[in-house]
């Protein structure tokens, strides 16, 4: 081993192979109960426990969804009874100058877009996509994350080694088969 591997923050982390996935799940809750936040999982599907063990909350998706939706309704909507009404009042067979039946079709249909394109957005924003490529890609035996094992990435960059060595023994007794470390 190079004397730059025997150092802390050599490698990116420590991955750790489950074979069944309420191991992994107790896993991650008893690390997470311990203090170690950046923790990754992969898994051949998905699992319903473990974005609750990860600790993900969606928050903000749905309330930035609505203001998208609102926003862009009340700006279409504006801009159609401006246009209209004020800079270009041209009455045609005696129509109103605002006639809102067709403006609030126009303005639903952009609340939807809008709410649409926020929601693709922020899921690839906060799933950090497209992300082509991942340091666990190095690993030998991560070949088997989309067969029949499951997989804990703890991250280990600001670890010293003696921490590192003391994390991979714990990974061991919550039940990882085998442990390896991930080079950045």
């Amino acid at each position: 081993m190079s004397e730059t591997a025997t150092q802390g923050g050599a490698h990116y982390g420590l991955l750790g192979r489950f074979d069944d996935a309420e191991t992994l799940v107790a896993a991650i809750r008893a690390l997470r109960d311990e203090g170690h936040a950046e923790l990754e999982a992969f898994s051949p599907y998905p699992i319903e426990e473990l974005s609750q063990a990860l600790g993900f909350r969606s928050r903000w998706l749905t309330v930035g969804s609505l203001a998208a939706a609102l926003l862009a309704a009340t700006a279409g909507y504006g801009m159609m009874w401006y246009s209209s009404a004020i800079d270009y009042p041209f009455v045609v067979g005696g129509k109103p100058l605002h006639g809102w039946p067709p403006f609030a079709l126009i303005a639903f249909v952009l609340a939807i877009l809008a709410a649409a394109l926020t929601a693709v957005l922020g899921m690839l924003f906060g799933n950090r996509l497209p992300r082509p490529y991942h340091p666990a890609f190095n690993a030998d035996m991560f070949e088997r994350a989309s067969g029949d094992a499951y997989f804990l990435l703890v991250n280990v960059e600001a670890l010293s080694r003696d921490d590192t060595e003391t994390l991979r023994s714990r990974l061991t007794t919550l039940g990882a088969n085998e442990v390896q470390e991930v080079p950045p």
